[in-house]
């Protein structure tokens, strides 16, 4: 297969797709072209983009290949779409979603006890959203749903695997002050009480 070929089968696979394509699928579309070159190929294809100032690139997420549209461009895609789904998550739920991303698989229970507020309204929008998924029950009584993240938040986040998460921040511990000298006081200490000698 020429090389030309191989770059507009790419394209048009990404295109139609929609969402991350993985490199596995794109042997078994064109067989006789190998995983090296299929890299190289999407290699080649982000230099033009970026050389010719194209508003997309071929982006590795969520374990496959995707087309997207650049970064810096996001204020006016977002602008064009008008969605109010896509600001509609609550600062409360990223927060839910942020504690089961770093800590899956973990329950509602779990959840709530880092966060000290029922989680359920956030649960369900991150449900909803596909950005959450019940990953399994834990081995515990009642057998309480486990929670973990989804693909789709790979995608939305443009992360490549879970293991792609900014390292979570350490919290800092203020220093105890130190407790201030005791200050001699001017005032002289009061005499000892005068025995009556009995």
């Amino acid at each position: 297969m020429e090389q030309a070929d191989v770059k507009q089968v790419i394209e048009a696979v990404l295109l139609v797709f929609g969402q991350p394509v993985a490199l596995k699928r794109l042997t078994e579309l064109m067989p006789d072209v190998e995983a090296v070159q299929l890299r190289a190929t999407i290699q080649s294809l982000n230099t033009e983009y970026e050389s010719a100032g194209r508003a997309f690139q071929i982006q590795e997420v969520a374990g496959g290949y995707q087309l997207v549209t650049k970064q810096e461009l996001a204020p006016w895609v977002r602008k064009a779409l008008q969605s109010p789904k896509a600001d509609s998550v609550s600062a409360a739920t990223m927060e839910t979603l942020a504690i089961i991303a770093y800590r899956q698989p973990i329950t509602k229970a779990e959840i709530e006890a880092i966060r000290g507020v029922d989680v359920t309204a956030s649960l369900d929008t991150l449900l909803e959203r596909k950005f959450a998924r019940i990953a399994g029950r834990k081995d515990s009584p009642g057998r309480p749903f486990l929670y973990g993240t989804t693909p789709e938040f790979l995608r939305h986040f443009g992360l490549k695997s879970i293991e792609a998460l900014p390292p979570m921040a350490t919290p800092t511990i203020p220093e105890p002050v130190a407790a201030a000298p005791a200050q001699a006081t001017s005032e002289p200490e009061p005499a000892p009480a005068a025995s009556d000698g009995s």
